[in-house]
């Protein structure tokens, strides 16, 4: 028969429990699970890349783990990111525009908010209130801002000024096409453009704010009132712009918007009316502002800024880890420190009002000095008009610029698009 040894039992059990008792040990030290987050983005161009890398750096640092899907083109991006969340594939977050392009997705209940974040970090008082009313939608939070891009930026070269004889900055929408013009002499092009519908949807957003001023601009845009559509003084716009076109080159069409801030980069062309990424691609090429390349971000002292800018949306999911990460990116990308150097390689300024930007160049402090100006924030059309209407209103703009149609269909076609 079989005989027990207590002994050798007691060392057996001795040796168990402190085997057991090692286990439990790594159990309890064992680290805290890494959010691990997938993000669909456009940022593709060199300096938009060198952005999107800081953020991801933050995130990591902060201790996720961040996939980065990059698609090229805001379009096609956001074409991906919707097909995802609705074939049930969704990213951790998609970038968006600061606009009505995810209303959609939340009405059909497809995001998940952010409230617990934007109440502990107090957005309602750091965030300019044209882009609250954006990704406050019945008093939830579907987006994080990233910064505050403003479209209608009018840069020059300096090489370029100086050889055409231009000693002044345009200061009026007459003086600048008077600069138009002493470019074109000199050989320089004028306007260095990209022919693609939203980039001239700009450059007609900057003749409404600058010649047409505040309150037709929302009179347009906003409220799309049939009789300031139908106005004179909007006739005049559609002229200006129309009149743009007079000073774009035969290969306009087509061009990339950082293709046509290279000619400015290189000196063969003068102007762009381009939104203020632009400053990224003059900061790649070791380009200055005030220096090498100028600034105005408007024609008159009252000029509308029209405001924008880039965001993340949240795809639904109960998923605890998902969401934890979703929490995590949102609380990242708008840390001060974040902000600030994201914005710097970006070329837009902090959606935060309490960042200190004395460190960023002229550009960015003109505009942060502007936004204290509360009278002048100004959403862009994206805001006030849905992606129909401003789909519908591209396409006129864009036909009126490359063909013949007169101004009269022009203006006619865009009263009948924004009618309610």
């Amino acid at each position: 028969m079989f005989k027990l040894n207590y002994p050798m039992l007691a060392i057996c059990l001795a040796s168990f429990a402190s085997v057991s008792t090692a286990q439990t040990q790594v159990r309890v030290t064992k680290p805290a699970p890494v959010e691990k987050a997938e993000i669909i983005h456009w940022w593709t161009s060199s300096s938009e890349s060198a952005a999107a890398k800081l953020i991801a750096d933050a995130y990591r640092k902060a201790g996720g783990i961040w996939v980065d899907s990059a698609v090229a083109g805001a379009d096609q991006a956001r074409a991906v990111a919707i097909n995802r969340i609705v074939g049930s594939n969704p990213p951790t977050a998609a970038q968006f525009n600061t606009t009505k392009q995810f209303l959609d997705l939340v009405e059909q209940g497809m995001l998940n908010n952010v409230d617990d974040v934007a109440k502990s970090e107090g957005w309602e008082k750091i965030l300019p209130e044209p882009v609250l009313n954006v990704i406050r939608i019945k008093g939830h939070y579907y987006a994080v801002p990233v910064n505050i891009h403003m479209q209608t930026w009018f840069w020059y070269s300096k090489a370029a000024f100086k050889k055409a004889g231009i000693a002044k900055e345009p200061a009026t929408v007459d003086e600048m096409f008077a600069a138009l013009d002493k470019l074109k002499a000199a050989g320089i092009i004028p306007l260095a453009h990209g022919g693609q519908a939203w980039q001239e949807t700009i450059v007609f957003q900057a003749m409404l704010a600058n010649l047409g001023g505040k309150d037709l601009y929302l009179s347009v845009i906003r409220d799309r009132d049939q009789k300031a559509i139908n106005s004179e003084a909007f006739k005049k716009v559609l002229l200006a712009f129309k009149r743009m076109q007079t000073y774009v080159d035969a290969g306009a069409p087509g061009r990339n918007w950082n293709d046509a801030t290279a000619l400015l980069i290189s000196g063969k062309a003068g102007m762009q009316i381009m939104g203020d990424w632009v400053k990224g691609e003059f900061s790649a090429a070791k380009q200055v502002a005030g220096k090498d390349f100028g600034c105005i971000a408007g024609l008159t002292p009252n000029s509308p800024y029209l405001i924008q800018g880039d965001a993340f949306v949240f795809p639904r999911t109960t998923n605890p880890s998902t969401v934890n990460a979703q929490k995590l990116l949102a609380k990242v990308v708008l840390t001060p420190s974040t902000q600030l150097e994201f914005n710097k390689l970006k070329g837009s300024i902090p959606i935060r009002s309490d960042v200190d930007t004395s460190t960023m160049d002229i550009c960015a402090q003109a505009g942060m000095a502007i936004m204290k100006d509360k009278s002048r924030q100004v959403g862009i059309s994206e805001i006030f008009l849905t992606p129909d209407q401003n789909g519908a209103l591209q396409d006129i703009l864009t036909a009126f610029w490359n063909t013949r149609m007169p101004v009269e269909k022009a203006q006619k076609s865009i009263a009948s698009a924004l009618k309610d």
